[in-house]
């Protein structure tokens, strides 16, 4: 029976060193930028950490130089299908360099937040990235006093803590997805959204535009405070069906609210589009391969986790750059769940 390792038996750095015959500088270089090393002694140094089974000790890496190799990530939540594709692209371009992602999410809650952005700063982290975060004098003064670059994926009308920002026009994306909604003829639509800044100022877009109409209508506005889903979007037709029997449509704040509308509908034998309207949010993948193929407003979600990436990475070796805002911009993608109340 193999004797199990002790901690007195632990692999070091120098013990891989000492087997391969180099500087335990050289190991750590090799392992941390790798394209500063020969490719035959890189090589044989991650053959030697493979056979010896060599994990290297972050902590002491920290505790020996003033940053981690962390950037960390703060999320609302790591279930939203939107935010997902978001991680993917943080992943992808930070896969690229030496450093490392770890995640943290708030629910949604204030108090959450703060904790995890303390925790991340408490480990010096290279770099934070945040979203979904409600503004707070709180987490305002914290980012703030952050030793390290901290980019903030949010609306770009927002006022950022950081300097350093990456969204889209979230307000007027839902002027224009409501715009479309009257010009198909939908006139009594609900505002189905959520608890996060965002959603909220979806929530006001689709008010300036209902308003100027002279057809907004508070019984139509829907806030919940739960995750978005299908199911949500079932219950909350049922809801609306009740309160609003001459309803004629929905702009929901994402695309499985939406989707879970659209079920509901042919349940209740309500006809998508010529008696219901739905336009949804982020453009999910099955938007375009839905029954009826459903209308949504499109985040370039991958390419927005890219360049948030890239931009921290960049803040990161360039201490003294400049605050910047990016726009990434955003596209309506009108389909059948809009074709109008004359459709078919």
């Amino acid at each position: 029976m193999r004797r199990r390792r002790s901690r007195r038996d632990k692999i070091t750095l120098i013990d891989v060193a000492r087997l391969v015959g180099v500087s335990s500088i050289t190991v750590s270089r090799a392992l941390r930028n790798p394209d500063k090393v020969s490719a035959s002694l890189r090589e044989k140094i991650l053959k030697m950490v493979e056979e010896l089974g060599y994990v290297p000790d972050f902590a002491a890496r920290t505790l020996a130089s003033r940053d981690s190799d962390v950037i960390g990530v703060v999320l609302p939540t790591l279930s939203n299908f939107a935010l997902m594709s978001v991680m993917q692209g943080i992943e992808e371009r930070i896969h690229q360099t030496h450093y490392r992602v770890q995640y943290a999410y708030t629910r949604f809650l204030e108090a959450a937040a703060v904790s995890q952005i303390r925790l991340f700063l408490a480990q010096n982290p290279a770099g934070l990235i945040v979203t979904g975060l409600s503004p707070s004098e709180e987490t305002g003064a914290i980012l703030r006093s952050a030793d390290c670059p901290v980019l903030e994926v949010l609306d770009i009308s927002e006022e950022t803590y950081s300097g350093l920002r990456v969204g889209i026009d979230t307000r007027e994306a839902a002027r224009v997805a409501t715009r479309h909604m009257l010009e198909r003829g939908y006139r009594r639509f609900a505002m189905v959204g959520g608890p996060d800044s965002r959603s909220r100022l979806r929530h006001a877009g689709y008010c300036d535009v209902m308003q100027a109409a002279g057809l907004y209508d508070p019984v139509l506005d829907i806030v919940e405070n739960e995750a978005t889903s299908a199911d949500l979007g079932c219950r909350l037709l049922r809801r609306l069906l009740d309160r609003v029997p001459d309803i004629d449509g929905a702009f929901c704040h994402n695309d499985d609210v939406a989707l879970g509308m659209m079920f509901e509908c042919r349940r209740v034998g309500l006809a998508v589009p010529q008696q219901f309207g739905l336009c949804g949010f982020n453009d999910l993948d099955f938007a375009a391969v839905s029954a009826p193929t459903l209308t949504s407003v499109r985040v370039p979600r991958y390419d927005l986790g890219v360049r948030a990436a890239d931009m921290i990475i960049r803040a990161i070796d360039n201490p003294g750059l400049e605050p910047l805002s990016v726009d990434v911009g955003f596209t309506l993608v009108e389909r059948e769940s809009t074709l109008g109340r004359s459709a078919g």
